[in-house]
């Protein structure tokens, strides 16, 4: 028997089948030429956010180091499934190895729940600088940003440890064929031919417990901040905070909403064929939306954006940009 058999025998194939989002050749081509310049966007956006971020002196603040953490791990998230799932789209079979697969699994489960343990640092940032602006430097030390930081990553790593652990260690001997565009778990342990009530109790714990322990942070960060801007007296004051807050919560609403969808059901109403696009949405087109989101609504960035633009432009649009600022 040949040693690939051999190993199939044994429930561990060694490459999997990717079904892909659909297989119409005219389809995949359409969804090619929409999710590459999604996933450019998405790669271009948030680096250049972290470059912007890091070379701008006057964003060297509590809030934007978070940001720049929250867009180099949206680059990372989307990287590790995006470029393979545009080759594929250009494939007439897409396979992946087994290892890949466990690792590809390992790296967006970690990057997702460090996602959004990240998203309740920066509710919790917002509040500090929110509830005393003076003291918002002292009391959000780079200790503990770095801290709060290293938190995320560890929450991530941990959960994304035990998924992948539980998930490889089943037989996957009924079939080879992972109906998804990446090595997810549910698609996975569709196919397995073990008893998969641990793994569907621990995704739903492990999930529950990080998405619930960190919107609940997000609530009660926020609850601090309503009370905190419904004591500032000014108009403008109250405007300047909402604007800071309004960022922050769309980018926690596209993430949760998604990730609620996708993972916090009963196993028996998974869908995996209308659950794909769920999955490309999360994947790909949030942290797209992320740099998006946070330019645009940012009067900083935008100004720092304006900074940079004239400095590559050099000394004649830096003299410009004086003359347009006299008259």
């Amino acid at each position: 028997m040949p040693p690939e058999n051999v190993t199939w025998a044994r429930g561990v194939p060694a490459e999997f089948i990717l079904l892909g989002i659909t297989d119409r050749w005219d389809l995949r081509l359409t969804l090619f030429l929409i999710f590459l310049p999604v996933y450019l966007v998405d790669l271009l956006g948030n680096v250049g956010m972290v470059l912007l971020i890091c070379v701008d002196a006057r964003l060297h603040t509590p809030m934007y180091f978070f940001l720049a953490s929250l867009s180099l791990l949206d680059a990372c998230y989307s990287s590790a499934i995006g470029p393979k799932m545009l080759a594929d789209l250009l494939r007439p079979q897409a396979t992946i190895p087994y290892a890949a697969c466990a690792l590809q699994l390992f790296v967006f489960a970690g990057l997702a729940d460090a996602e959004c343990c990240l998203l309740a640092a920066m509710a919790y940032d917002r509040y500090v600088a929110i509830r005393n602006p003076l003291l918002y430097a002292t009391a959000m030390s780079p200790r503990l940003c770095l801290t709060l930081l290293g938190a995320a990553g560890l929450g991530g790593a941990v959960s994304a440890t035990v998924h992948t652990t539980f998930t490889f260690r089943l037989s996957f001997c009924r079939s080879r064929e992972v109906n998804s565009f990446f090595c997810d778990i549910p698609p996975l342990l569709a196919i397995s031919c073990d008893d998969t009530r641990l793994n569907e109790l621990l995704v739903c714990a492990l999930c529950g417990f990080i998405q619930t322990a960190t919107v609940l942070a997000i609530g009660v960060s926020y609850g601090f901040i309503a009370a905190a801007v419904i004591r500032v007296r000014s108009a403008a004051g109250r405007r300047r905070a909402a604007s800071t807050c309004g960022s922050h919560l769309a980018a926690v609403a596209m993430l949760y909403g998604t990730l609620i969808f996708m993972y916090l059901r009963p196993s028996s109403s998974y869908a995996l064929d209308s659950d794909k696009m769920a999955s490309v949405f999360y994947t790909l087109v949030i942290p797209a939306l992320n740099p998006l989101v946070y330019s645009l609504r940012n009067k900083e960035v935008k100004e720092a954006l304006g900074r940079a633009w004239r400095r590559l432009c050099g000394p004649a649009g830096g003299a410009r940009a004086r003359s347009e600022r006299a008259d």
